[in-house]
């Protein structure tokens, strides 16, 4: 009995550490992806900044309520996960439980399978340009992100989901809300995008910028 109730307290233990850091690293490391191109392509930058300024002014921040009426910042965030997802591969807890054939690919019972969303938001024959960042493409086209649509499937879909995936999107679109309406961002050395894939899939070399309030912008280019 206690041998079991200590095993028990232990799978909880990992398992709720494993929530808490997989729903941090990733909220973390998808907003410096995205600041990241927000340095290298300044004019999607001001756009965004347009957006903001347009709905809420400079009087207020920007509140969960907002988002919704953001869609040009919405189609960013779209566009970085397709870029750069961080969860490349779709995932770990997916076997196999019958021999099965894909195309003429004979898959085994037992197999441990993994989706290459990666290699599927990079596909020419699935995206145009595809290595082109341009947000743009959702704004044609409203690609939901949640699991119904598999060309862009960043947290999985079906029963396997992600379950914080509502909760880590609407972090992320109100802290990048905050972030671009209140600062300008320019680079402090050169963007390098190269990718490393650890846990998730990280920047190479962390992203350096210089953060200007947008009230001493003018300042700051006369200095520069």
């Amino acid at each position: 009995m206690c041998q079991n109730v200590t095993h028990n307290k232990n799978f909880v233990g990992q398992h709720a550490q494993e929530m808490i850091f997989r729903g941090t690293d990733t909220v973390a490391i998808l907003l410096e992806w995205i600041m990241a191109r927000m340095v290298l392509h300044p004019e999607i930058q001001a756009k965004a900044h347009q957006e903001l300024e347009k709905l809420i002014g400079n009087h207020r921040r920007v509140q969960d309520s907002d988002i919704p009426n953001l869609p040009y910042l919405q189609a960013i965030v779209k566009e970085v996960l397709r870029l750069h997802p961080p969860g490349p591969l779709l995932s770990w807890a997916r076997l196999a439980i019958h021999d099965v054939h894909v195309d003429k690919m004979s898959i085994p019972a037992g197999t441990t399978a993994m989706v290459n969303m990666w290699a599927i938001t990079h596909d020419p024959s699935i995206w145009r340009d595809p290595w082109a960042f341009n947000p743009d493409r959702f704004m044609e086209e409203d690609v939901l992100i949640m699991g119904s649509d598999l060309r862009l499937a960043p947290f999985g879909s079906g029963r396997r989901v992600c379950p914080g995936k509502a909760l880590g999107l609407a972090t992320v679109h109100l802290w990048l809300a905050r972030l671009l309406h209140e600062y300008k961002w320019l680079p402090a050395k050169a963007v390098d995008l190269s990718e490393c894939l650890r846990l998730s899939l990280e920047m190479k070399r962390p992203l350096e910028c210089h953060v200007v309030p947008w009230s001493k912008v003018a300042d700051f280019d006369q200095k520069t």
